[in-house]
């Protein structure tokens, strides 16, 4: 073989070498993006229906793009500083939400009686939650004349337009400054006169917030947060100051709440008293006594202190929730598919096609046989320390 052909040989052999080896890098750099990805999604994001990180690792040609979005910058910036010391380059398309095309409207308050919020922006998607009028939410993005919001529990829906007021910052500071009253009906009305007679503004339902302007006789003069001006009965609300103020969260209150709600349907993704789910249920319950639970059974049940595991019902106590589900398994993990409250003699009060008591007490005539046998365990949230909870009196939700 004569020195060209060599030469020409040991050029094509040196390129595929290069070839290979620079494939098999770009092979390790994708796995080891994955795995830093993965890393930081389940440190900071383990929980999608709280937290955002849809972050997705792209090649073109000999290019590395990180794409998508979210809503922790924290996050993205510790990945992009694992990326350096592993000297990865790449092309930063990730977006960090609150999106820019909001102009700065990335606040934004519930303006009808009761916003559903569902997965995906269309009215065909699934409920995921409610939300009552006045609830502060946090804009990230539009579409299509949908938002993606974030409720003070901090769960993460789609509201359609006609249920939010989109504010910019300094707008949202003027209405939490603001005086307010809760309404605390199960259901009623607002009026455009301070007479019951006159024509309906909108239906209300307990736990809705509105702008305080003033009283006149027997009602609020109240502003929603659209604009419209209404009239709401003071027997039908308080002051909200003066509401948490009285506060008297109690066992007691709980259970009386609870009850105020028997019949009201069940409704997959509610949290109002138009229609409640289990998770629901008890979140309204104590939301109505000051206290903001997470939106979901399986998020509950890792709040309070876990009081019995065993059916020992002899341990618990009125307000106490209970959690029903699958147990987990060497091959599966722990399933909470039902939640409801126990109010004392033996009884829980939940949510199952409707708000109804049951009974643990296999001679009682409202025994539940098929919830006790799927029991996994009881907490308690009242004389404990509410980590993971809001207290409405200790957090300025509503009012600055």
């Amino acid at each position: 073989m004569n020195c060209c052909r060599k030469g020409i040989y040991f050029i094509l052999i040196t390129g595929v070498f290069l070839l290979i080896s620079c494939e098999q890098k770009l092979d390790r750099d994708e796995l080891t993006i994955k795995a830093m990805m993965e890393d930081i999604k389940q440190e900071f994001a383990p929980d999608r229906r709280v937290a955002i990180f849809n972050i997705e690792y792209v090649r073109e040609g000999k290019e590395t793009i990180l794409k998508g979005e979210s809503n922790l910058p924290e996050a993205i910036a510790a990945l992009k500083r694992k990326l350096a010391e592993e000297n990865i380059d790449f092309l930063d398309s990730i977006q960090l939400l609150p999106s820019s095309h909001l102009n700065g409207l990335t606040q934004g308050l519930i303006t009808i009686s009761v916003a559903n919020l569902r997965g995906k922006p269309a009215h065909s998607s699934e409920l995921v939650t409610q939300a009552t009028l006045g609830t502060p939410v946090k804009i990230f993005k539009e579409k299509d004349e949908w938002f993606l919001i974030q409720t003070p529990d901090k769960y993460i829906s789609w509201v359609d337009g006609g249920g939010i007021t989109p504010l910019s910052n300094e707008k949202y500071t003027e209405w939490i400054s603001s005086p307010k009253i809760i309404y605390l009906n199960t259901m009623g009305h607002s009026y455009t006169k301070p007479n019951s007679a006159s024509q309906v503004i909108s239906d209300m339902v307990a736990g809705g917030v509105l702008e305080r302007i003033g009283e006149e006789e027997e009602f609020y003069h109240v502003a929603y947060p659209d604009g419209r001006m209404a009239y709401v009965l003071k027997k039908e609300a308080m002051d909200y100051d003066t509401w948490l103020a009285t506060l008297n969260s109690s066992q007691e209150s709980l259970v009386n709440t609870s009850k105020t709600l028997m019949g009201v349907p069940y409704l997959w993704g509610g949290t109002s008293t138009k229609g409640v789910d289990c998770s629901g249920f008890t979140k309204t319950i104590y939301f109505l006594n000051g206290i903001v639970l997470p939106r979901d059974a399986s998020q509950q049940i890792h709040t309070g202190t876990k009081i019995d595991a065993v059916k020992d019902f002899d341990k618990l106590e009125p307000g106490d929730l209970l959690f029903f589900g699958k147990p987990a398994t060497d091959t599966t993990k722990e399933r909470v598919i039902h939640v409801g409250m126990w109010i004392g003699n033996n009884e829980f009060i939940h949510s199952a096609g409707r708000v109804h008591i049951s009974s643990v007490d296999k001679e009682a005539p409202n025994f539940d046989a098929y919830n006790l046998n799927r029991y996994l365990r009881s907490n308690r949230y009242f004389k404990e320390p509410m980590n993971g909870l809001i207290e409405l009196a200790k957090t300025p939700v509503f009012m600055d």
